[in-house]
């Protein structure tokens, strides 16, 4: 009879850690090294299970890669990177003017920008990324292109504030980093292991 209730019980463990494939089960590092599991378990909130997966599309001045992790509650953390035609000034006016959003928190080292804001629904960041993709016609070359990055929460969070947009940032600028080698971007560049902190600003 013992023997049958341990049985009983590692059943029921063995049913419980099958069902609840939560955050802490996500490998270390997740689409191509970009996102970590500790900043997933930083942003979202606990879960029965979760996933993560990564895509990419088209190369040089067509790039696009793609981020995410869902839980079983659908919150998620998902991100992006781009290679764009747009010059900074556009890049950051199409945040300042998106409507019912606050005010906006930025950071840069060199010609890398990035910033922060708090919107309706829900936390972004973004990274800027200056980027001569190769394969330019005369008249495109003379325009400015960038790698974007832009990352956000959808449904619940766990973090807020500036720990939020932080670890959104992070992730911005990996994705962003990223982004710019699988480009193959023409000028050669040095990544910073991170963004200045927006608690230090």
């Amino acid at each position: 009879m013992l023997l049958f209730f341990v049985a009983l019980g590692l059943f029921c463990g063995a049913g419980w850690l099958f069902l609840n494939k939560g955050l802490y089960l996500l490998p270390d590092k997740m689409c191509e090294g970009t996102l970590e599991r500790g900043t997933a378990e930083q942003v979202l909130p606990r879960a029965r299970s979760a996933d993560s997966g990564s895509d990419r599309q088209e190369a040089g001045r067509h790039l696009s890669f793609w981020c995410h992790v869902t839980t079983s509650e659908d919150d998620s953390l998902s991100g992006e990177a781009r290679v764009v035609q747009v010059s900074r000034d556009k890049w950051l006016d199409g945040y300042r003017n998106a409507g019912g959003r606050h005010r906006v928190l930025r950071v840069s080292v060199g010609d890398v920008e990035a910033l922060a804001q708090m919107g309706p629904d829900g936390d972004t960041s973004s990274v800027y990324v200056p980027c001569d993709p190769p394969g330019l016609g005369p008249d495109e070359a003379s325009q400015p292109y960038a790698v974007v990055g832009e990352t956000r929460t959808d449904g619940q969070a766990r973090a807020a504030g500036v720990p939020l947009r932080q670890a959104l940032t992070d992730f911005a600028y990996r994705l962003s980093a990223h982004a710019y080698q699988l480009a193959e971007c023409d000028k050669p560049r040095d990544f910073p292991d991170e963004l200045p902190r927006y608690k230090d600003h």
